[in-house]
This record gives C-alpha cells, sequence and structure tokens, in this order.
C-alpha cells in the first residue's frame, strides 16, 4: 500500500507539474502575442501619423508662398522621393474651381509652371484638380490635370478637410492613377488631404495638399519586420457610411489560434489592426520539455515505488520507520547544496558585478566581475572605508564619492536606487572606470538584513556618447558656416539695391532676397536646435549656486528690453529660492519655457505669463511658469515632451517641436522631473522641480565642486557648442517676437502680488484653447 501511495503521489505531482508548465507556455504565448500586436499597431500607427504630419507639414510651408510656382513645389518635395515613404504612391497640389472656373485656373497654372497642363473636369459642380504632381517610389508619371472629385472617397476627404481645417483621410478605394492597371494588380488605397491656407492676417482657402498611398503596399512594408513571418494582419479603416472595409492583408503560414484586435486613430478617421499567429511560431510558447518532465516523473514515480516496495518488505518496521523519517532531511539537504551549487555558478558567470553585505556593512558576496571591476581589491573590513579602499569618486574622478550617498548605504537604510554613477580608480585602476550601479534592500526572505548592489562598466557608453556631442557640434558649425556666407551676400545685395530706382524687377529681386534670408535663418535655427538636443543629454553639469531670481530676471528682460511699450506684455515673477543646477541649462529651460508662453497666444491678445516657486521638501523646489495662451489639447499632452512633437492646431506658430524635449533632458540631468497641465481660467502651466542649494554653505561658487566636469577638451569642445547653440536660439527666438518692451523691475502695474498667480480663473481674462508649446 505504501507503494502504492507513493505511485499515485508521484502521479498527481507530475500530472500537475505538467499542467502547470503547459499552462506558462500557453500564458506565455499570450503574452508574447501581445507584445507582437502591440508592436504591430505601433508601427502603424506610427507610419500613418508620420504621413499625416508630413501632409500637414507640407501644406504649412505652401501656405507660407503667395505666388507658389512649379519651381517652389518641387523644391519643397523633393526630399520627399529618397525619404522612405512606405506604400506612398504621389504627393499633389490640389485647387478647388467650377466649371466656369476652369480656362482661367488652366491659365493661371499654365503661367506658374505646369507646362502642358489641361484641366479635365468630370461632372458638373465644383472640381478638384491636381496641378503639381510628385511621383513617389518610382509610382509612374505625374498626372495633373486630374479631377479628383471623379473619387467620392477622395472628394470627401477634401472637403473635410476645408470644413474642420485639419487633415482629414478617405475612405478605402482604388487611386485614380491606378485604374488602368490590370484587375489583380490594383490595390485598396486611401489618400491623406491637408488644406493649404495663407498666412496672413486673413487667411484665405487655397487648395489641398493630396498624399495618396496603396494599403497593400503600406502594410506590406510595414510589418516586413515586425512580423518576423509569425504575424497575420488584416487592416479596417471605418468609412463615412460607418462600415469598416478591408484597406490591405498581410498573411502568413500556419493555424492562426491567437487573435488581438487594436483601434487607433488615423487623423480624423478610427482604424482598426487584427493580427492573427500561431502559437507554435512564437519564441517560448512551445516547447517539449514539460512531456520529458511527465515522463521521468512517471519514470521516477516507478523506481520510487519499487524501491519503497523493496524497503517495506525486506526490512523491519522499526528501520523503515527510521529510513522513512530521515528521507526528508537527506533530501532537504541534497537540494540545499544543490542550490548553494547553483548559485554559485550563477554567480560566477554572469557578466555584471554583485556584492552582498550584511546588516553590519560586512560583505557575504562579491562574484568574479565585480572583483575584476573594482581591480581585485581586497574586500573592505568596515563601510567606513569603502571610498578610500576602493577608490570611489563623482563622476568627474577627484571629488570623493559621499559615503551616505552610496547606493549599498541607502539600501541597508531601506532606499531603492537607480543608476547611480561613479568613478572607481585605485592603485590597481589607475585609468580608472564609470560604472553605474543600481541598490536594494536585502528581500526579508533571505533570513537576515542586508543590502545588495549590481553595477556595470558604462566607460565606452560615456565615451561614445560624449563623441557623438562633439561631432554633432563640429557638424553643426560646418553647416552654419555657408549659412552664413549666403545670408552676408543676401544683405549686401539688399544694401546695393536701396541704390536702384523702385520697379517690379528690383521688387522682385528685393522679395527673392528676403525669402532666402528667411530660410536661413529657418535652417540656423533648426541647427541650433538639434545641436542642443545632442548635446542636452552629454554636456558636463557644471553645477553650482543659483541666484533663481536673477536668472528669470536676466532671461524675462533678454525677451522684452527690445519691444515698444504698447506692445509689453504682462509678467509676473514671484520670489525665487536659491537653487543648484548648471546656470547655463538651466536659463535654456527658463527661456523656452517663458518664451513659448509669449508666443503661443491668439492674435492681438497681450500675452500674460506667471513664473512662480516654492520649496516643496528639504532638498527640492519646484517652479511654476502659467500663461494665458492657447493651452494643449489633453491628447496632445502624454507627448508633448517628445522629440519632434507639437500640438495639432500649432501649424501657424513657429517651431521645431525639440524645445520642451531638451527641456525634458536637461531637468532629468538635474534629477528633477518636469510636466504639464491646464491652467485654471484658460492657458497652460508648465512645472519643474530642481534641487535647492545647501541651507547655510559657505563655500563660494568658485569654489563649489563640478560634478561632471573632467576637464577634457572634447567634453569642453561640448559645452561650449551647447552654450553658443543656446545663446544663438534664444537670440532667434528675440527676433521672431514682435516687439516687447523693457522688463518691468517689479510686479506689473495693476498686478497684485498677493493673489496666486494664475492659480484660479481670472473672469476679466476668457479662457483660451488649442496646442501650447513646442
Amino acid at each position: 500500500m505504501l507503494a502504492v501511495s507513493v505511485a499515485l503521489v508521484g502521479l498527481v505531482i507530475f500530472g500537475l507539474v505538467y499542467a502547470g508548465m503547459r499552462s506558462a507556455q500557453e500564458e506565455t504565448a499570450d503574452r508574447v502575442m501581445d507584445q507582437r500586436a502591440v508592436m504591430a499597431q505601433a508601427a502603424v500607427q506610427t507610419e500613418t501619423e508620420r504621413f499625416r504630419a508630413l501632409t500637414e507639414a507640407t501644406a504649412a510651408g505652401i501656405g507660407t508662398d503667395d505666388d507658389l510656382t512649379w519651381a517652389d513645389f518641387d523644391a519643397a518635395t523633393a526630399p520627399l522621393s529618397s525619404a522612405d515613404l512606405i506604400g506612398a504612391a504621389s504627393l499633389a497640389y490640389v485647387v478647388p474651381a467650377t466649371t466656369a472656373q476652369v480656362p482661367a485656373v488652366q491659365k493661371l497654372w499654365r503661367g506658374r509652371g505646369s507646362d502642358g497642363l489641361v484641366l479635365k473636369p468630370v461632372g458638373t459642380g465644383e472640381h478638384f484638380f491636381s496641378i503639381f504632381t510628385r511621383t513617389l517610389n518610382a509610382a509612374g508619371p505625374a498626372l495633373n490635370g486630374l479631377d479628383v472629385s471623379a473619387a467620392p472617397e477622395a472628394a470627401a476627404a477634401l472637403e473635410d478637410a476645408r470644413r474642420i481645417g485639419q487633415p482629414s483621410v478617405s475612405d478605402t478605394y482604388v487611386l485614380l492613377r491606378d485604374r488602368n492597371l490590370p484587375v489583380a494588380e490594383q490595390q485598396h488605397s486611401f489618400v491623406f488631404a491637408a488644406p493649404v491656407w495663407s498666412r496672413s492676417s486673413f487667411p484665405s482657402f487655397r487648395g489641398w495638399v493630396v498624399l495618396g498611398l496603396r494599403g497593400q503596399d503600406f502594410l506590406s512594408g510595414v510589418l516586413a519586420t515586425v512580423s518576423q513571418g509569425q504575424l497575420d494582419a488584416t487592416l479596417l479603416a471605418a468609412d463615412r457610411d460607418g462600415d469598416r472595409p478591408v484597406v490591405a492583408e498581410y498573411p502568413v503560414a500556419g493555424a492562426t489560434d491567437l487573435e488581438r484586435r487594436s483601434d487607433f486613430r488615423v487623423a480624423d478617421r478610427q482604424w482598426t489592426l487584427i493580427t492573427k499567429a500561431d502559437p507554435r511560431l512564437l519564441p517560448g510558447a512551445t516547447s517539449h520539455l514539460p512531456l520529458i518532465v511527465l515522463l521521468g516523473g512517471l519514470a521516477l514515480t516507478l523506481i520510487l515505488s519499487g524501491l519503497v516496495w523493496t524497503l517495506a518488505t525486506g526490512r523491519a518496521r522499526a528501520l523503515a520507520q527510521v529510513e522513512e523519517a530521515t528521507a526528508d532531511l537527506r533530501t532537504a539537504e541534497a537540494e540545499s547544496r544543490r542550490q548553494a551549487g547553483l548559485l554559485g555558478a550563477i554567480m560566477n558567470s554572469i557578466g555584471d558585478g554583485v556584492g552582498v553585505v550584511d546588516e553590519n556593512g560586512a560583505f557575504l558576496l562579491h562574484n568574479p566581475a565585480a572583483k575584476q571591476l573594482l581591480g581585485g581589491m581586497d574586500d573592505a573590513q568596515s563601510p567606513g572605508t569603502w571610498q578610500e579602499h576602493y577608490g570611489l569618486y563623482r563622476p568627474d574622478g577627484r571629488t570623493p564619492f559621499p559615503l551616505d550617498e552610496l547606493p549599498l548605504i541607502r539600501a541597508l537604510r531601506g532606499e531603492s536606487s537607480d543608476g547611480v554613477e561613479m568613478m572607481v580608480r585605485n592603485e590597481r585602476r589607475p585609468e580608472g572606470i564609470l560604472v553605474s550601479v543600481d541598490g536594494r534592500p536585502l528581500h526579508t526572505s533571505a533570513g537576515q538584513r542586508g543590502a545588495v548592489a549590481v553595477f556595470h562598466d558604462i566607460t565606452e557608453l560615456r565615451r561614445y556618447e560624449n563623441d557623438l556631442a562633439v561631432f554633432a557640434g563640429v557638424v553643426a558649425h560646418d553647416l552654419k558656416a555657408p549659412l552664413t556666407v549666403i545670408r552676408g551676400h543676401c544683405e549686401a545685395a539688399v544694401e546695393d539695391l536701396a541704390e536702384v530706382p523702385p520697379s517690379p524687377a528690383a521688387d522682385d529681386v528685393r522679395d527673392g532676397l528676403q525669402k532666402i534670408v528667411r530660410a536661413v535663418d529657418r535652417m540656423a535655427g533648426l541647427i541650433d536646435t538639434l545641436l542642443a538636443y545632442s548635446t542636452a543629454r552629454n554636456a558636463p553639469l557644471n553645477t553650482r549656486r543659483v541666484d533663481l531670481g536673477a536668472l528669470l530676471a536676466e532671461v524675462i528682460r533678454d525677451r522684452t528690453e527690445h519691444l515698444r511699450p504698447a506692445d509689453r506684455p504682462d509678467v509676473y515673477a514671484g520670489p525665487m529660492p536659491e537653487v543648484r543646477a548648471d546656470p547655463a541649462m538651466l536659463r535654456h529651460v527658463l527661456d523656452n519655457l517663458v518664451g513659448n508662453a509669449l508666443k503661443y497666444v491668439r492674435p492681438g491678445v497681450t500675452p500674460r505669463v506667471d513664473v512662480t516657486g516654492e520649496q516643496v521638501s528639504p532638498r527640492w523646489a519646484r517652479i511654476d511658469v502659467a500663461d494665458r495662451g492657447i493651452g494643449i489639447p489633453d491628447e496632445d499632452k502624454p507627448q508633448i515632451f517628445e522629440s519632434f512633437h507639437r500640438a495639432r492646431t500649432a501649424a501657424g506658430y513657429a517651431g521645431t517641436g525639440l524645445g520642451l524635449a531638451i527641456c525634458k533632458r536637461i531637468v532629468e540631468r538635474h534629477g528633477g522631473e518636469i510636466g504639464v497641465a491646464d491652467n485654471p481660467g484658460g492657458g497652460t502651466r508648465f512645472h519643474f522641480t530642481i534641487p535647492l542649494a545647501r541651507p547655510g554653505s559657505a563655500v563660494r561658487d568658485e569654489e563649489e565642486p563640478e560634478m561632471t566636469r573632467t576637464g577634457t577638451d572634447d567634453e569642453a569642445a561640448t559645452r561650449a557648442a551647447l552654450e553658443r547653440a543656446l545663446a544663438e536660439r534664444a537670440a532667434m527666438e528675440n527676433s521672431r517676437l514682435p516687439g516687447l518692451g523693457a522688463l518691468p523691475s517689479s510686479v506689473p502695474s495693476g498686478h497684485d502680488p498677493a493673489a496666486v498667480p494664475l492659480r484660479a480663473p481670472v473672469p476679466e481674462r476668457p479662457p483660451a484653447t488649442g496646442p501650447n508649446a513646442e
């Protein structure tokens, strides 16, 4: 009976183990499927958003040209031919015209460079003619003169775009240019349409920029890498009748038992991506291990049952009881030895350093990787000797790392830490290495208090990032040199033309030169912004005590001193705490946030900005910049600090979409956080945290240690490039603002300094809506 009992228990145990492993495999398949589906949906959504943004940006650019010609259109869209626009067929400039207007419209655009243009109206009513066309991805010849209204789906998208003033996407249909192809080669396609408005005080509608895409080419191109031959995908698009026709399909082999469905926005429409997969093709989802475990367990159960039967029938009852009583102990001891050996093998094989200390700071473990990173030093006797014994310094390589800030010491206090960077330099590592350390309190299940730290060599990574920043600075300098030459020649030519009698030809030349100067300024501003973005992360932090109030006053003065009194904004600067930061980088954060508040306002409205600061903890200060501007839509807030992201209704305001991304990098490098929220009564409120200056410190600014300066020529060049880029960008932003007067020395007239600035609705200032900052 004992043998039978052992056999039954073994069958139950290994049956449960088999069921558990099979369940784990199914959970793995579901998890991998979820990940792949999210990746596929993100890839499709990112690419459609890219096309929408490209169409909108092209329309905004064309809207700045009052006398658009084929040469202008060709120059503006030439980069798109090499932009790898997946599935794109063509990009066209389309204008509306009635049947009676066809001859005049045809004559106008022939005169602007559309040679041989013949408008071909279809039906009656309003027509939509393609004037300029750029074919993409070897899609065939340009088809100018086509009446887009011949395709009801495209015509409806154009009407929606003109009505809502935003890009719109059409229902699925076969492009007009593809209807002469064999039926087998025709694809379900769609177009993005963005309205073109003039950039005058009273904007007028001019036409559309229309981007046509072939659905099957688009889906296949996007999923070719993401799918890895494992995902079957179907793309559905909700049309204006409420139906959800199939745009494209991406089939794969196998039985697609797993299915995921995800909805997402494309312009003004809702699309759906259905992904399916064969779980047998997903990594980690199938294995013969459960069956092997089951068969091995059955064999082991039979062997153990036979052994029990032999012992039970061949020995006396007392001996059998002793053997049974000691079996568990022997098994536990063997398992303990096996686990100890396994843990030792794991610790010896991993590449990251691991150190474990007990509650008194005595080392229990230093794996080989840890000893190698520390130069093979023997374990220190007590925590008080760690810094000197191992040679632990701040990343500058000179400042000793404070004992109470070491990750292991913080972990012994119950604090977790991530990514703490320190320099290890001792007699066995005289060259020094930079390591990143994570510290955690030891879990109570270990049976005692203690702490564990994991550290990784990041020397090469930081050297690579620094080299990349220096390279960005050199490239920016080389790019701006020819721009300076072009601008200088243009200004000289304008001065020479001042002596030429007025004439239409001279006026045309002056206008052309002004366009060149504006284009050069935009390019220079973009180069400076990109340089600031690339260096904001890796430029050395020269932290020191900063009088935030004085720095803010300087920023506001630079932004407003060139304005006439009638154009001065309403600016309030409250009392500011002293902080510890890099002055140049902190100035850029304040300059960007204040500049955005002054720039993003409705036409004819005087900007109002309130900047306040307060201490929110013993170590941190919080700075708020509130405005009564056009605001940020809720759907844009989660992405407002991402690179190149701009709110969808901010097309009429200058910007690159990098300013807030740079601010986020700078604030996070100081250890702080940055965020955005709606301002009560209208507008936007940005906030960020920055370390407070140490209270009562008698150390002068120039004597305080520099936290991350290494003294190398490359880093000095990087810092110089960053400061130069920030200064030039601030100068360009000032030149774009329409005249602000000198900074008031205190609270502006009529402003109550005791009132909480912009924290409650103000009746006399109506709330505003719309997108906000770059």
